[in-house]
């Protein structure tokens, strides 16, 4: 068995002293220190041990947290990609639950997402990764992802425009060009993720770009960046003066 499978064997299914929040310090407890206070002096166990309300007869709510967070590396942004199967195998975990985690989680990521009054602009490679990073970063799959821009380069609309599988998805120029032309963009920004976290190009990713590159010409409309993302950065193809 490899190394990794069998440490988080061992968090999975360690063993612990019975011993309940009520008999901590009122202190202590995820509720009345969050009253007392405010939720931002809590650690990720205890706000995710408010959100689950129970562990199980042998272990704290916070304790089953915090060996949760710890098969992720203590990274809650992990969670993300763990199955909603892979969490009720955790005794103390059920599907109401899981439930509950795997909804906070995406609430998280939507308040990242949601537009502010005042539209994001993309004029460099680090805000387009700002606008794309949130949907792509944690991806178990390939998706590939429009920015539609006006003329101050200003987003009209970014959302998703294919979804594939591992190594891969179809992208279908037409559709994209539709869109763009039905609100008015005259700029793209283009990202896709790379679930394996290698931000390399591939040929077929080299070949796309200068797809889009010449297609647009005869639209007037520009194709100002394409970014490979993943959990760990991204790749410019503007910034390595491949457009």
């Amino acid at each position: 068995m490899h190394y990794e499978c069998i440490k988080l064997t061992q968090i999975m299914t360690q063993n612990t002293p019975h011993f309940t929040i009520k008999e901590w310090s009122e202190d202590d407890r995820p509720r009345e220190k969050l009253l007392q206070k405010g939720a931002q002096s809590l650690t990720n166990a205890e706000l995710l041990a408010i959100l689950i309300g129970s562990g199980s007869k042998k272990e704290s709510a916070v304790h089953l947290m915090q060996r949760l967070l710890a098969s992720v590396e203590h990274k809650i942004h992990h969670l993300h990609t763990k199955s909603m199967v892979h969490l009720t195998e955790w005794k103390g975990i059920g599907p109401a639950k899981a439930v509950k985690i795997k909804a906070a989680l995406e609430i998280a990521k939507r308040i990242r997402e949601e537009e502010p009054l005042e539209r994001k602009v993309c004029t460099n490679s680090q805000e387009v990764y700002r606008l794309f990073q949130p949907s792509l970063s944690f991806l178990p799959h390939e998706e590939f992802w429009v920015g539609y821009l006006n003329h101050r380069n200003q987003v009209i609309l970014h959302c998703c425009m294919s979804k594939g599988g591992i190594t891969s998805t179809t992208v279908d120029l037409r559709l994209i060009y539709k869109k763009a032309l039905e609100i008015g963009a005259t700029g793209l920004v283009l990202a896709h993720n790379h679930p394996s976290g290698n931000l390399e190009p591939s040929l077929a990713d080299k070949q796309l770009i200068q797809r889009f590159v010449e297609s647009t010409k005869t639209l007037d409309i520009r194709v100002l960046d394409h970014l490979i993302v993943s959990e760990k950065g991204y790749f410019s193809f503007a910034d390595k003066n491949l457009l």
